[in-house]
């Protein structure tokens, strides 16, 4: 969340007052992150000129300064009539700092500049990578190692704490003339940064609330007790007040009551009670007796440990000794495609974006390139090509960055016997040991994530004794597009491929074989395994549901786009994952719900990017069937209560001064065909800051371990589609009952700083 004024032109004198008290705001923020006295941080706050780099022809000479709030860089810009907002970007958008020459445009452009004087700034969203080029290592280290700790500080800030400094950086802003003073246009247009409106007469009755000196105009304590009064929880005090005394503290037994009543803890007592307080109570002599104050109170409910979300599923919590197929495994369509299918970027980013999401499957659709290097791309089309070795590098340096259980290659050979050897020989030079090359054991099973840890797997044809030649998988030749459909017959000569032994030789545990019926299939090896376009999976899950659950319990099944979404679209996982398939793959690239039920099923067991699939789907002898329920170890039916009570600093949709959002909260179950249901509540009237609704909904949910339950905040229009503000989505059996926050996700997948919903959940047998 940002807030942006433009400053009136100042005297040299005015300038100097100012200039002093932006050093005082730039230490007290450097206090605030724990950065007091940093030497890099005192560095990036007197900025330096740096090159910024494009192409080979284009290197420009820029200043970067972090600025006061040690929230927002500006970078200078020599564009005609560009707004002062877009030469901002916030540090809360940079996903990764990364020094040397380690991006795509490092690699080409910038090969005649040592790589200590290199760094590179990537964002969480679709912005490209900003490559820049210091005048010295000094330099160079001074910006990444600043950054780096600024990153680290924030992410480890409380929620209470990234509030106060966000309110704190607004209400500066919203100080145009930099007096430290507010007056009433001031404080009305600090409401609307911070999404609220409100009208003149309430403005004007807390303003003067506020300024109990008379001056007119809001300083020092005043200020103090505006943001107080601005951030006051009404529905915290009142549930605060029913568990304290009379002196409105919480005594040790009245906590103990609450989270054994209201929160459901299962380990309840005294012992969590006190490690709560020692770990949010603000008041060192009310923690010395043992007690919790209203702050403290709040701290614990913004923290980990009121979170909805269930802390123990936050690291790998699940056996991780069963085979790779009783795995739900995090995959990735088209995985080098930046956009769409058909004309779209391609990039080795989009790789290490993937993996850095928990991907653990990563496809590459292989080609002959120029110079004898295979290149990737999408066949058929116009998207761009990149060299297949620099996939398996970007690759080798990010694998295991997130999660340390192994990763499968899936690749679509296309290449001449020549270049498919090249393949084989850039895997075992680049990925060395990290590349699987024989089996773990002598079981028939397929081993398990444990055993295969740090270990990459390719899945691909492999040579039988009788014949040079496999069957061509191409799935891009499925397409529905008149150009590709034109390719595909100009150049398609015959369904059968050459394969190089070398090639094949990679080949251990994940054997592409074309599927031909649930009969034969169950008769073959385990490391065998088809792939379905998600036409032919849903067909099939449709038809024969429980012989579906069945093959998967013993071989892996991947499941890919049907042919028509050439806008990288996505379909609904859920309906896949409901019958075991293991390998469901999505294009990472593409936002919305189906991304975000995806990421939802992934956030459990440490984000490793594998989950165990429940017990009635790992039995031989099970007969369960998602589009037929019938009482068996699946059917637990249960009653979920939500009682959506409040929001909190929901973002801007429009980023216009007079924008403000008209919240409404959908909260959605993804399941078995049964359990599927959608509530929401009404709408609020220009409030993004502090919504109330206090709505409650009933769902009741016939099989909990396939449910997924998504809370999205949209913006209501009357008149356009309304928009998204954020979301979370959790396994059902991730939830934590009790009164919990929320921490919504941008569109992207990321945390917002501080915005958030807050919630009751009741659990109950139905």
């Amino acid at each position: 969340m940002q807030c942006f004024m433009r400053a009136p032109k100042l005297s040299k004198w005015e300038e100097s007052i100012l200039l002093e008290e932006s050093r005082k705001v730039a230490a007290l923020n450097g206090k605030r992150l724990g950065l007091q006295d940093d030497n890099d941080l005192k560095f990036l706050l007197r900025g330096s000129h740096l090159l910024k780099v494009k192409s080979n022809s284009w290197r420009r000479e820029r200043f970067y300064k972090l600025q006061e709030d040690c929230k927002t860089i500006w970078q200078e810009s020599k564009k005609m009539l560009r707004s002062p907002e877009s030469q901002l970007f916030s540090i809360e958008d940079i996903q990764d700092v990364r020094a040397g020459h380690k991006t795509e445009g490092m690699e080409k452009y910038v090969k005649d500049v040592p790589e200590h004087r290199c760094f590179s700034i990537i964002f969480k969203d679709k912005r490209k990578n900003l490559d820049l080029i210091a005048s010295s290592e000094v330099d160079a280290n001074h910006w990444v190692a600043g950054l780096g700790k600024i990153i680290a500080k924030t992410n480890s800030m409380s929620q209470r704490q990234k509030l106060q400094h966000w309110i704190h950086a607004c209400l500066r802003k919203a100080d145009k003339n930099k007096d430290n003073k507010m007056n009433f246009k001031e404080l009305k247009n600090f409401l609307k940064e911070v999404n609220i409106q409100v009208d003149d007469n309430y403005a004007r009755q807390i303003f003067e609330q506020c300024d109990t000196s008379q001056t007119d105009t809001l300083e020092d304590d005043e200020i103090e007790v505006f943001y107080r009064l601005l951030t006051e929880r009404e529905e915290i005090g009142r549930l605060f007040s029913r568990y304290s005394d009379a002196e409105q503290v919480m005594s040790l037994d009245n906590l103990v009551r609450f989270l054994r009543e209201e929160q459901r803890e299962e380990d309840a007592g005294p012992e969590m009670a006190r490690s709560l307080i020692e770990r949010y109570e603000p008041n060192e002599t009310i923690k010395m007796e043992q007690s919790m104050t209203k702050d403290g109170f709040l701290m614990y409910l913004l923290s980990d440990d009121g979170n909805v979300f269930e802390k123990a599923h936050r690291r790998v919590y699940q056996d991780m000794t069963r085979p790779l197929s009783h795995y739900f495994v995090s995959s990735s369509h088209n995985t080098y495609l930046m956009e769409d299918q058909l004309t779209g970027p391609s990039s080795t980013e989009a790789y290490i974006r993937a993996l850095t999401k928990g991907c653990r499957c990563v496809e590459l659709d292989c080609w002959d390139g120029p110079n004898s290097e295979p290149v990737i791309y999408h066949g058929y089309t116009l998207t761009s090509k990149i060299l297949f070795c620099d996939v398996i590098r970007a690759i080798k340096n990010y694998a295991f960055k997130t999660s340390p259980y192994p990763i499968i290659l899936s690749l679509e050979n296309h290449c001449s016997l020549e270049q498919q050897k090249m393949m084989a020989h850039h895997m075992q030079t680049i990925l060395q040991d990290m590349l699987l090359l024989a089996p773990v054991d002598s079981n028939k099973s397929l081993p398990s994530p444990e055993q295969l840890k740090g270990k990459i797997l390719v899945k691909g044809k492999k040579l039988s004794a009788e014949t040079e030649d496999v069957s061509d998988e191409d799935e891009a030749a499925e397409m529905e597009d008149e150009s590709v459909k034109i390719e595909v017959e100009s150049k398609k000569m015959s369904d059968k491929l050459k394969l190089a032994k070398e090639l094949s030789d990679t080949v251990v545990y994940c054997r592409s074989v074309h599927f031909e019926g649930f009969d034969s299939a169950n008769s073959r090896p385990s490391n065998e395994m088809s792939s379905f376009s998600e036409g032919k999976a849903l067909k099939l899950a449709q038809e024969s549901g429980t012989s579906f659950i069945q093959h998967n319990i013993k071989q892996l099944s991947r499941i890919y786009p049907a042919g028509w979404r050439t806008d990288s679209s996505n379909y609904n996982p859920v309906e896949m994952w409901n019958v075991g398939c293991q390998i469901v793959a999505l294009n990472f690239q593409t936002k919305g719900t189906e991304m975000d039920i995806y990421q939802g099923r992934f956030q459990e067991n440490g984000f490793c990017g594998y989950v165990l699939k429940p017990d009635f789907l790992q039995d031989q002898n099970s007969k369960f069937n998602p589009r037929s329920i019938t009482d068996g170890p699946w059917r637990r039916r249960k009653k979920l209560q939500v009682k959506v009570i409040s929001g909190q600093q929901l973002p801007k949709v429009n980023k216009g001064k007079n924008s403000i959002v008209d919240p409404r909260v959908i909260v959605e179950i993804y399941g078995v065909q049964r359990d599927n249901d959608k509530k929401q509540t009404r709408v609020i009237d220009n409030n993004g800051f502090n919504p109330y609704w206090n709505e409650t909904f009933e769902f009741n949910i016939d099989v909990p371990r396939l449910a997924l339950v998504r809370f999205m905040v949209e913006d209501f229009d009357t008149s356009t589609k309304n928009d998204f503000i954020g979301q979370f989505t959790a396994p059902f059996t991730s939830l934590k009952q009790g009164y919990r926050h929320i921490h919504l996700l941008t569109k992207n997948g990321d945390p917002y700083p501080s915005a958030t919903l807050f919630v009751r959940i009741n659990i109950l047998d139905a």
